[in-house]
């Protein structure tokens, strides 16, 4: 059994980590509030952005063909941007992340695709650096609030890597230039508090779907629909990505909140088991060195 002393050391060496812990999910919790509105804030706009795009696409058909980014080819190169945390200590959120995209770099390899990536985190780039496919390009520090031109430019204190318009430059240029056939998002998808899915959607080339709130027929565009497409898929496009940033992020706090509450739990839990193996240990200690005194005051006693 151990001795007291090394006890005593444990029980502190806990109650440190314990504080640590504690103070981690204080400042995870105020990031995961502020994170949270960000990205409740954001999301209605990224889905009209969307169903509004669904709609121009399928309003006009024919002009698919003079948009690079509607152009569907056959596919035989992809990319897939994955979105992971800079950090860790936010329990399975990354490995869930990077054990979803390697399924699909597997089902796309195992189809016959050449794959790259394009990561932004660090943590899914240091993954793919050993074991994934070439990565293309790399972002990091992006921190907890990216900007875009269609949501609000980045404050001056800003740094420059904190807009997004460099990554969705990076995607676009390469699919209009023909180095891939299709783009996927690989991102965390942000339910709620307790829960965040690892998704992986296509981003190019825009596929026009049927949007969930019926539009009517009859609008008039200014100058055209052409030249409203036009400017609209680059914007569309950079804002899904600026929006997957926001989900990876809100869940990225979440995560580490609720790792570090139950990291604290866990250290309370083992700080009351050690105590008790204390108290055991310094009672038998007490018991012994009475049983020492009895025996020496027998011998005493008999010695008489």
């Amino acid at each position: 059994m151990a001795t007291t002393r090394e006890i005593k050391r444990r029980i502190r060496s806990v109650k440190n980590i314990s504080q640590v812990t504690r103070a981690m999910e204080a400042v995870s919790a105020s990031k995961m509030r502020r994170a949270q509105a960000q990205v409740q804030a954001t999301r209605p706009y990224a889905q009209k952005a969307m169903e509004v795009l669904a709609f121009l696409a399928r309003l006009r058909q024919s002009l698919a063909a003079e948009q690079p980014l509607l152009q569907q080819r056959e596919i035989q190169r992809v990319c897939l941007l994955l979105i992971t945390a800079d950090r860790g200590l936010a329990g399975g959120l990354n490995s869930n992340m990077i054990r979803r995209a390697v399924e699909s770099i597997n089902e796309w390899r195992s189809a016959g695709y050449e794959v790259e990536l394009v990561t932004v985190g660090r943590k899914g780039r240091d993954w793919m650096r050993r074991y994934g496919p070439p990565i293309r390009a790399e972002f990091v520090g992006i921190g907890d609030r990216p900007r875009s031109q269609y949501l609000g430019k980045p404050a001056e204190t800003e740094s420059h890597s904190a807009s997004v318009a460099p990554i969705a430059r990076v995607v676009i240029d390469d699919f209009v230039a023909a180095r891939y056939d299709a783009v996927f998002l690989g991102y965390t998808d942000f339910v709620n508090t307790l829960r965040q899915e690892p998704t992986v959607k296509q981003l190019l080339p825009i596929v026009p779907e049927e949007p969930s709130v019926p539009m009517a027929t009859d609008y008039i565009f200014e100058p055209d629909a052409a030249t409203v497409l036009n400017q609209v898929l680059r914007s569309f496009t950079e804002v899904q990505i600026l929006q997957a940033l926001y989900e990876a992020i809100a869940s990225e706090h979440s995560a580490r909140m609720v790792a570090m509450r139950n990291a604290t739990e866990a250290a309370e839990e083992l700080i009351g088991d050690l105590t008790l193996t204390y108290n055991k240990a310094r009672q038998a200690s007490i018991t012994m060195a009475l049983l020492d005194i009895a025996g020496a005051v027998t011998a005493l006693e008999s010695q008489r």
